[in-house]
């Protein structure tokens, strides 16, 4: 895939980013963007507001059902000032693009270039982006570089703070998603009074909606998990000729009961009409699915039996399962954001000449191998898997 990498302090994301982001995937012909929030701006190390966490939570809440975007947590994760040409390396490692990925630039950081680390390197490994942002005049700038014809939004993050602490209109300067952050964590001096006497009621598709409750529910780093699930899936359904939403929808919400307590988890699952295995009673953790899929169902109306085949089945899998559910399966393994994946594999799910279940059972197989190597049970689902696939494979 083609990538393009948008960093910067997003404090708070607002339209004009996300606009800058679309016009250069529509611009240079790219699959995704890359948003990369910083932890702490080598430029601007003492800047006003929220926190790296608050920052995150508002970018993923305001590229809900988007697979055009994405977002990499690897600055905040690093903590401490953050350096480009280390973070481009990084995504070079993880991501393996096609071709050189695009580092995108506004035209008010041309001045600064030079003095950022390793600028020569910089632009060596990618192809850098030049964007308007201040002005329509052309800037002198003397390394290698593709110009963005962009039309200029006069909103900056500073101006979005300053209208908010001054009790401003800035509701629709920033994504929706955004802005219910701020109002409920009361970022930037935003209180109630300045919210209007009205609240303007947002209508969301169904996607968006469940993706917006899967993030309240789920702690940061398991949300980044689920999103990029889902974004593995719909890349996957594109390939294999399958519905991409219902993988969208299926990744997002694998895990949205991973947090639940055990009673809460029990009465879910028993809500489907089967019964308890010895390992599931012995681990309640592993009823997340079962609940994740009688939720999705009894809550928000999704009846669909390939989607809730792929949301009970994805820890576990069994016998017979349908191409999606093999797909959500691989996508929870493998995803971007997952440590200790073998690179084979994310090789592999690359590949548009490997088939579905080559690929199925190359992640399957890993999967059992570690689970013996930590000498940790394997579920009952798992072995008539294993079996089916083997006799299969025999005859």
């Amino acid at each position: 895939m083609k990538y393009a990498i948008l960093g910067g302090s997003f404090n708070p994301v607002h339209v004009g980013h996300l606009f800058l982001a679309d016009a250069v995937r529509a611009g240079f012909d790219y699959d995704r963007i890359i948003l990369v929030p910083a932890f702490q701006s080598p430029f601007k190390p003492g800047a006003e507001g929220a926190s790296p966490r608050d920052r995150l939570d508002m970018l993923a809440a305001s590229i809900s059902a988007d697979p055009t975007l994405t977002i990499d947590n690897c600055e905040i994760n690093r903590e401490g000032v953050s350096y480009t040409i280390d973070t481009l390396k990084d995504i070079i490692a993880r991501y393996r693009p096609e071709g050189k990925p695009g580092l995108i630039l506004g035209d008010d950081l041309v001045s600064t270039f030079d003095k950022w680390r390793s600028p020569e390197e910089i632009a060596e490994l990618a192809d850098i982006i030049l964007a308007r942002r201040l002005s329509g005049q052309d800037s002198v700038f003397p390394y290698p570089h593709k110009t963005l014809d962009n039309e200029i939004l006069t909103v900056s993050s500073r101006l979005v703070r300053e209208k908010i602490r001054e009790g401003g209109a800035w509701h629709y300067l920033v994504p929706s998603g955004a802005r219910h952050i701020i109002e409920d964590r009361r970022l930037y001096g935003f209180s109630a009074h300045n919210a209007g006497e009205e609240n303007i009621p947002e209508s969301t598709e169904t996607i968006a909606g469940i993706e917006n409750d899967v993030r309240t529910m789920l702690k940061g780093d398991r949300f980044t998990h689920s999103r990029n699930t889902a974004l593995l899936s719909w890349d996957l359904c594109r390939r294999y000729d399958l519905d991409c939403r219902k993988g969208y929808l299926a990744g997002i919400a694998h895990d949205m009961c991973k947090e639940l307590g055990d009673d809460e988890l029990f009465r879910l699952a028993h809500a489907d009409g089967g019964s308890f295995s010895k390992l599931e009673q012995k681990k309640p953790g592993l009823l997340h699915a079962r609940a994740a899929a009688v939720l999705l169902e009894k809550k928000y109306g999704i009846h669909d039996r390939d989607i809730l085949e792929a949301i009970r089945y994805h820890t576990t899998g069994t016998r017979d399962m349908g191409p999606l559910a093999k797909i959500v399966y691989i996508s929870d393994k493998i995803e971007i954001s997952r440590t200790g994946v073998d690179p084979e594999l994310r090789a592999m799910s690359r590949n548009e000449t490997v088939d579905l279940e080559i690929l199925f059972m190359a992640v399957l197989d890993n999967t059992v191998a570690y689970l013996k190597s930590r000498q940790m049970d394997i579920s009952f689902g798992t072995r008539k898997l294993l079996a089916a696939m083997q006799k299969r494979n025999n005859t």
